[in-house]
């Protein structure tokens, strides 16, 4: 605590220097040598405890914005600058974006679709868009490989796998496994980048069977599959980059708890007005 730390260097520091320097009320240091209790620094320290909780809680991923609204949600009356001068004096920071490459292999012959999609990432009920893409991951074993498929309603992982090989197969199997999450309701459409994995015969059998709707972005231009490179982007500022991973193995557990027990079920998002996809999904069933 600021003021014990004060109280330990009072003989050797001036009380005006170091209450400057630590950003202390001097009138509140001395309430707190005489015992008495000062209410606004009373209930800063108690904001900043459950300020703390909550970053814990996040793994460390929310800033002062998501963490606002959560407090909100508990019934704290407080505004977003107060959170952030509070992380700022804590030095409570969330993890920051790094670069990451691009897994996208667009030369093939294989046929393409035409962009159906055109950047319209909205939808009024679930399952009319998922949109999917594939990143990879850095192991001592090697790259891991991750596809996923994203609900445009919800925002949601709906399907995912992963693999030390990216193949036809990869896709196949998240999107396999969406169709069995969502109940075997197929969505209208499937949008992707042009990856040879999506061209697949495999692939487009798989959507024939479903009666999917192609659409793929244009040629080099990420925008076009912007809510899928924003998932995999929040992955790895989350997770990825923060992490080494001896084994593949190790990795796919860390991603599927990321990715089922963290993002779907509990991290806020912006789009969402910071709820959660499972807890949208749920309000509007409710609705």
């Amino acid at each position: 605590m600021k003021y014990a730390f004060i109280q330990r260097h009072e003989k050797n520091y001036p009380i005006g220097v170091m209450c400057r320097v630590l950003r202390a009320s001097r009138s509140g240091y001395y309430q707190w040598r005489k015992g008495r209790v000062n209410p606004r620094l009373l209930r800063r320290q108690r904001l900043l405890a459950e300020i703390k909780r909550i970053y814990e809680e996040s793994r460390g991923t929310y800033g002062s914005p998501r963490i606002t609204r959560e407090l909100r949600k508990g019934s704290v009356v407080v505004n977003e600058k107060t959170v952030a001068e509070l992380m700022k004096e804590s030095s409570i920071q969330a993890k920051q974006k790094k670069k990451y490459k691009a897994t996208t292999n667009s030369n093939h012959n294989l046929p393409v679709a035409k962009n159906r999609l055109k950047r319209d990432f909205s939808a009024t009920k679930p399952n009319q868009a998922w949109v999917g893409d594939i990143t990879y991951i850095r192991t001592d074993e090697g790259w891991l490989y991750l596809s996923a498929f994203i609900d445009l309603f919800s925002r949601k992982v709906v399907g995912w796998s992963m693999s030390e090989r990216m193949t036809a197969d990869l896709v196949v199997d998240a999107f396999r496994m969406a169709l069995f999450r969502q109940k075997r309701k197929a969505p209208k459409l499937v949008h992707s980048d042009r990856g040879s994995q999506y061209c697949s015969e495999a692939f487009r059998k798989v959507l024939k069977e479903h009666r999917c709707k192609r659409s793929m972005s244009r040629k080099g231009d990420c925008w076009d599959n912007a809510v899928a490179e924003s998932f995999f982007g929040t992955l790895k500022t989350e997770l990825v980059h923060h992490e080494r991973y001896k084994t593949r193995e190790q990795a796919r557990l860390n991603i599927f708890d990321y990715i089922e027990t963290f993002y779907n079920r509990r991290r806020l998002h912006s789009y969402l007005n910071y709820v959660s996809p499972e807890d949208f999904e749920k309000s509007r069933e409710r609705a």
